[in-house]
C-alpha cells in the first residue's frame, strides 16, 4: 500500500471505480485544482494490468495540469481511464455507471472524449452528471474537439518555422506524420492546403490511402510509410499524432528532422529526451502546448458554445510557443523546461488565493448543476 501512495503522492485524489453489474473498471486521477476544477478526457484501452492503467492516468493527469496552465484556462489537471476494449466492451449502461462516479466528485472533475471514446459515449454519461464537456452540438456542446486541436498544431508549426527560418511559410516543407486519427488526419489536410509534402503512416490503411489521394488532387506528394519506418524518413518536421512515449532511446537516433510538433500526448518517454533533442539540434515543441486547442474548446464550452471564439483563442498557441522558444534560448534550457517553468509560475501565482474551493470559484463552476 505504501508503494501505491508513493506513486500518487503528486496527486490530490485518485478514485478507483468498480461496477460489477456493467463491467466498469476505471480510474479517475485529479492532479491539481489550483487553477480550477480538474479537466481531462477519458481514455478507454485494454490495459494489460491495473498498474499499467494507473501509470498512464497519473502521467496524463499531471500533463493536463500543465496543458491547462499553458492554455490559460480556469481548470486544473485531471484524467481518467476505463480498462476495456472499446471495440467490444462499451455499453450505454457502462457509461451511465461511469457518469455516476464522476457526479460523486461534486464538480471536482470534468471530462469528455479521448483515445478509445467518442462523443456518443458521453451522451449516456451526461444522463447521470452535468460534469461532461465536449458533447455533440445537438446536445448543447461544442462538438468535435479535433478541429481546434488540429488548427493549434498548424499554428505551432508556423511558430516553429518562424523560429527556425524567420518566416511562417510551410509550402515545400516535408512532414512525417505518425497517426491519421481524428486530429492527425485534419493536420495532414491543413498541411496539404499549405502546400507541404507528407510522409504518412497509420494502422488504418484507408486513412493513409485517402491522404495520398487528396495530395495527388492538390498537386502535392504524400508517401505511405510502414510502421516504425516513419522515424527514419528525411523531413523537416516529425509530427507525432498517435500514442505517447515515442521519442525514446530506440527512436531518437533515427530522426532526420529539424523539428518535432504534433498532437500526441506525452511524446517524450522521459523528460531527459528533451535534452538529447536539444543536443542533436532538433527543435521540440512541447506537446501540451501544441495540442491545447481541444482543451480551449472544452473549457470555453462551459460559457456556452461559440466556434468562432474558440478558433480565435487557438491563435494564442502560436504566441505561447514563441515565448517558450525565446525563454529556452535565453536561459539555455530545453523547451520542455522552459514550458514547465512558465506554467509553474502561472500556477504558483494563484496558490492560496484562487482555490477551486473558494466560494467564488465554487459558484462559477456549479452553474451547470
Amino acid at each position: 500500500m505504501t508503494d501505491l501512495f508513493e506513486k500518487m503522492q503528486e496527486h490530490e485524489q485518485v478514485l478507483f471505480c468498480n461496477d460489477p453489474a456493467t463491467g466498469l473498471k476505471a480510474i479517475i486521477a485529479i492532479h491539481d485544482t489550483t487553477l480550477g476544477p480538474a479537466l481531462g478526457g477519458t481514455r478507454m484501452r485494454p490495459y494489460a494490468t491495473v498498474e499499467e492503467a494507473l501509470e498512464d492516468v497519473l502521467r496524463l493527469s499531471k500533463a493536463m495540469t500543465y496543458k491547462c496552465a499553458a492554455a490559460d484556462v480556469d481548470f486544473g489537471g485531471g484524467k481518467a481511464v476505463i480498462i476495456g476494449d472499446p471495440a467490444k466492451d462499451k455499453t450505454p449502461e457502462l457509461f451511465r455507471a461511469y457518469g455516476q462516479f464522476i457526479d460523486s466528485l461534486n464538480g471536482r472533475f470534468y471530462t469528455g472524449t479521448d483515445m478509445g471514446t467518442v462523443l456518443d459515449d458521453f451522451v449516456h454519461a451526461c444522463k447521470e452528471t452535468n460534469c461532461i464537456a465536449g458533447l455533440p452540438e445537438e446536445y448543447g456542446g461544442g462538438g468535435e474537439t479535433s478541429i481546434p486541436t488540429a488548427l493549434g498544431v498548424l499554428y505551432s508549426m508556423k511558430a516553429v518555422a518562424r523560429t527556425l527560418w524567420g518566416h511562417e511559410e510551410l509550402s515545400g516543407k516535408r512532414f512525417a506524420i505518425q497517426g491519421l486519427g481524428k486530429v492527425g488526419f485534419k493536420v495532414a489536410e491543413h498541411l496539404l492546403q499549405e502546400g507541404a509534402d507528407l510522409y504518412v503512416t497509420d494502422v488504418d490503411q484507408t486513412a493513409v490511402d485517402q491522404i495520398v489521394e487528396r495530395a495527388g488532387k492538390l498537386g502535392r506528394t504524400a508517401t505511405a510509410v510502414k510502421g516504425e519506418e516513419i522515424y527514419g524518413v528525411e523531413a523537416d518536421f516529425f509530427v507525432p499524432c498517435a500514442v505517447g512515449g515515442i521519442i525514446n532511446d530506440h527512436t531518437i537516433g533515427q530522426l532526420k528532422v529539424q523539428a518535432i510538433a504534433g498532437a500526441a500526448n506525452n511524446q517524450l518517454l522521459h523528460e531527459s529526451h528533451a535534452l538529447e533533442l536539444k543536443r542533436r539540434g532538433i527543435l521540440y515543441a512541447p506537446d501540451y502546448v501544441v495540442n491545447s486547442g481541444g482543451i480551449m474548446q472544452v473549457s470555453d464550452e462551459l460559457y456556452g458554445p461559440n466556434k468562432d471564439r474558440v478558433l480565435a483563442k487557438t491563435k494564442a498557441i502560436y504566441h505561447s510557443l514563441l515565448r517558450v522558444f525565446s525563454e529556452a534560448k535565453e536561459k539555455n534550457i530545453t523547451t520542455v523546461e522552459a514550458a514547465n517553468l512558465i506554467c509553474e509560475q502561472r500556477i504558483q501565482s494563484r496558490k492560496g488565493r484562487n482555490s477551486f474551493f473558494s466560494p467564488r470559484k465554487r459558484a462559477k463552476w456549479q452553474i451547470r448543476h
